[in-house]
């Protein structure tokens, strides 16, 4: 059976909670970099009739897309409320779907150009972000983006990992890295700047691969995206990930191994912005090391994004250190089940 099939089994036996049309899925705010500065962020997920392709093996944000497509004026008041959310003098705007902000199937090109437009005359907003899976990224669809917005615009693509394989044997992501490239090029000409998303640890592949793989994926990644952000694999609700959590066939990454990404990533590419964010860092379900040291490791892994200072993980210590160590070493001998939870 192929990995598709099992995502999409998985995806019928759920239950799709009912969101009013009118609100957005999700709104926070936080802190990225801007011109090597921290700024405040407005994070929106417009609930969409969400992602297109919807089958990989790790991702539940299906279960919050919209029953049936939101029409242009549910979108724009989606848009509105959670533009009222965000009271700082200046932020970054970052424009999430759950599938591509650049689909014509979730966000149609006239809405597009009106949040855009609003978005280019809203003199607090620095620069906009968006999500968008690599086949969407085109001349004509930047060129338009561009005009109607009229200030910085980056593209945000889930790469997950440089490696062809485990992007379609672990993760069944339905693009290649040469997609990716092709999509940075378009974006590089049209004077769009790319982030890269990678994913530290999908199912099937050891800690020890998985580091590997992270850190390989940042170089080869680097001549194309500005910006890097390591996202640590969590435990979704309906998810495969969550199958074989269940089932005791997988963990997520240790809060170490991040640590070990990023500090490698950035000796690798000290001219490039590398970042992660520890969602669910500490629970069960999220990446984590031991309960004595979570909070002061995800914390610093979120100092060292908004500083880019690896200097920062030099302080940390825990005796749990030399057992996430052994696991890196005995774990290949497991073929990539968990040794400890």
């Amino acid at each position: 059976m192929s990995l598709t099939k099992v995502v999409r089994d998985i995806r019928s036996r759920q239950k799709v909670k009912f969101n009013p049309p009118d609100k957005p899925t999700a709104v926070w705010t936080g802190k990225d970099l801007l011109d090597g500065k921290p700024i405040s962020t407005l994070t929106v997920i417009f609930q969409t009739s969400g992602c297109r392709w919807n089958n990989c093996t790790m991702c539940g944000y299906v279960y919050d897309s919209a029953r049936k497509p939101p029409s242009h004026d549910e979108l724009m008041k989606q848009f509105e409320s959670a533009m009222s959310r965000c009271k700082d003098e200046e932020f970054i705007v970052k424009i999430f779907t759950s599938g591509s902000f650049l689909d014509d199937g979730e966000i149609g090109a006239e809405t597009r150009k009106e949040m855009l437009s609003r978005l280019g005359a809203d003199n607090r907003v620095k620069k906009v972000i968006a999500e968008t899976r690599p086949e969407y990224v085109t001349h004509e669809k930047l060129s338009e983006a561009i005009s109607a917005l009229g200030k910085r615009f980056e593209v945000a693509i889930g790469l997950e990992t440089s490696n062809d394989m485990i992007r379609k044997d672990c993760i069944n992501k339905g693009f290649s890295f040469s997609d990716f490239v092709r999509a940075s090029e378009v974006a590089g000409q049209e004077g769009v700047t790319v982030k890269a998303y990678l994913l530290l640890k999908p199912v099937f592949i050891s800690e020890g691969v998985a580091i590997s793989d992270m850190i390989k994926s940042i170089n080869d990644a680097v001549p194309y995206a500005g910006t890097i952000s390591i996202n640590l694999c969590n435990v979704q609700k309906g998810t495969l990930v969550e199958e074989m959590f269940e089932r005791g066939d997988y963990r997520p990454p240790w809060l170490w191994s991040a640590v070990e990404v990023l500090k490698s990533g950035k000796e690798l590419a000290p001219n490039t912005v590398i970042m992660s964010d520890p969602v669910g860092a500490g629970s069960a379900r999220g990446p984590h090391n031991s309960d004595k040291c979570d909070t002061a490791v995800a914390e610093a892994i979120r100092m060292f994004s908004l500083t880019q200072d690896a200097g920062i993980f030099d302080k940390l210590d825990c005796e749990c250190r030399e057992l996430w160590k052994k696991v890196v070493e005995l774990e290949e001998l497991t073929f990539g089940a968990p040794i400890v939870r």
